[in-house]
Order: C-alpha cells, then structure tokens, then sequence
C-alpha cells in the first residue's frame, strides 16, 4: 500500500493532512517537511581530539571567530574548525540566516527581534548587524 492510498483510507489522517494544506498550502507543507528533515539530522563537530553528533533542530547558533566555530546549543557549547559560510550552505535549508558576519541563526530559536539584537528562545542574545538587518526580519517574519 503506497502512502497515499493511506492518507485516503484513514479518516483521521486524511482531515488532519487537508485541514494542514487547507491552513498552510504547499509552502507550509514545504517548511514542515524540512524542519521535520532538520529534526532528524545529525551536525557533527569534530575537533583534534573529540568528536560530537548533535540534532541539527537543536542549534541555536552559531558563531566565528577566525576559524574557530563555536555551535550553541540549549544545553552545551561545540567546537569545529571551519568557514561560516560553509556552515550555512549546509544549514540555509534548515532555517538558518545570516545576522551578522560572524554568526548564522536559526529563525526557529528566535523568540524576538529588537532593535539591533536577537533574543533567542533560550534567552541568549545575539547581535544582527544592518546589513542582514532586513533579511532577517523578513525571513523570521514568515516563518512564523
């Protein structure tokens, strides 16, 4: 039996999917799917001497200093050697933006955005320079 032909045989399952598209469409569906491919893949951050595996829904941020990345998240801070601009190609999918030249965020973990700072949902705040000012607002402004 092929998934569609699942969606159409239990009742439940078929409101809650038409119900969802009717609210959201394809581009709700779209970035459903994603935070729920986010959900599911592993980020590693290796180092000389250790390596760690992380949920990529549970970043927060992520910051440069040289090469130095710095991952944030709710409970630890990771180590990796790297660009950031490599980081986000990998991550853009995701959810993640730009803020600043040295740190990408994800628009999931944003609670607010004043000002010139980001306060993320685990309190942290995380300074948005003006040239990825408007970006961002955008980009959190439709993710919610």
């Amino acid at each position: 039996m092929n998934w569609f032909q699942e969606i159409s045989e239990d009742k439940c399952l078929h409101s809650e999917f038409f119900t969802f598209m009717d609210q959201y469409g394809l581009s709700g569906l779209r970035q459903a799917l994603l935070l729920y491919s986010g959900a599911q893949e592993e980020y590693i951050c290796k180092t000389k001497v250790s390596i760690s595996k992380l949920k990529i829904s549970d970043i927060y941020c992520i910051k440069i200093k040289k090469h130095n990345i710095s991952v944030y998240t709710e409970q630890h801070t990771y180590q990796k050697y790297g660009t950031l601009s490599s980081e986000l190609s990998r991550l853009v999918r995701y959810g993640f933006i730009r803020c600043s030249q040295n740190c990408i965020v994800s628009l999931e973990k944003i609670k607010t955005i004043r000002n010139d700072e980001i306060i993320l949902k685990n309190n942290i705040l995380v300074h948005m320079s003006r040239n990825y000012a408007p970006k961002v607002i955008i980009a959190f402004a439709h993710s919610h």
